[in-house]
């Protein structure tokens, strides 16, 4: 199929998924296990490995930093963990990565802004994100909106009531512009229905599409932008880093006992 052309070269799409320089083009012979926890939660993930005496099976070798690449053993099954970068671009470039090598089923997890009265440690399911990044325009063609893939959703859900835990499922804002999220914006996105918002989510729904595997997300709320007069850092959702990390793992492990 011929390129999409557009005035606007970031609606412009080629439908081809061979590109000059593929994910595995280093030819690093890895056979990562399909499940994967692909975490935006800083360097908690170390700590983690390192508490739970986790396997480095690989690295990712980035201009920013090296990202290490676990395996555990958990409830009988083999999972990857990750620490996600953060940013659309950085976060769907590793995940394209992990996926080139075996990686078919994936949660994320992380924090996001609340733009509506939400308290912090929140947690929420995005089943709709809206494309206002960069990214996901070389993955999928353009369109306003992506859906989250149902069967992580599902998975997702059934894990969150396996826990007792009250959740809302969501419309987020995924933005490349951190200091771009203006009073208008702000008015504007939750008026469209957005509840959250943050930087990754639609991109790495996209990536997941076009690879044909399941990615879903489990989020939290950090900092609030309710008030656009005084912008509220809170604790930047810093009580639920370990808790959400359970959830992820257990909602990977129910990807398959749901589908």
């Amino acid at each position: 199929m011929a390129i999409q052309k557009n005035d606007f070269p970031i609606l412009e799409f080629d439908n081809n998924p061979k590109a000059v320089i593929m994910p595995d083009h280093e030819r690093l012979g890895l056979e990562l296990p399909k499940k994967c926890v692909y975490a935006f939660l800083g360097e908690y993930i170390d700590e983690f490995a390192k508490e739970n005496k986790a396997n480095k099976v690989a690295e990712f070798d980035s201009i920013t930093k090296i990202f290490p690449i676990y395996e555990i053993q958990y409830k009988n099954e083999t999972v990857c963990i990750v620490q996600a970068p953060m940013g659309s671009a950085p976060a769907t470039q590793l995940l394209d990565w992990l996926i080139s090598y075996g990686v078919k089923e994936i949660i994320s997890t992380g924090t996001c802004g609340s733009l509506v009265d939400l308290p912090e440690n929140t947690f929420l399911v995005p089943k709709v994100a809206l494309r206002d990044e960069g990214t996901s325009y070389h993955y999928l063609p353009a369109a306003r909106y992506i859906e989250i893939d149902g069967r992580a959703l599902d998975a997702i859900e059934k894990t969150l009531n396996e826990h007792g835990l009250k959740y809302k499922e969501i419309m987020t804002w995924t933005t490349d512009g951190f200091y771009r999220e203006t009073k208008d914006f702000v008015a504007y996105r939750i008026e469209e229905g957005c509840s959250v918002v943050e930087m990754e989510c639609s991109a790495l729904a996209a990536c997941a599409k076009l690879r044909k595997v399941i990615w879903g997300q489990i989020l939290f709320t950090a900092d609030s932008l309710t008030d656009v007069e005084k912008y509220n850092t809170r604790n930047w959702g810093g009580d639920s880093f370990e808790y959400s990390l359970t959830l992820a793992l257990d909602a990977v492990i129910n990807i398959e006992r749901c589908n």
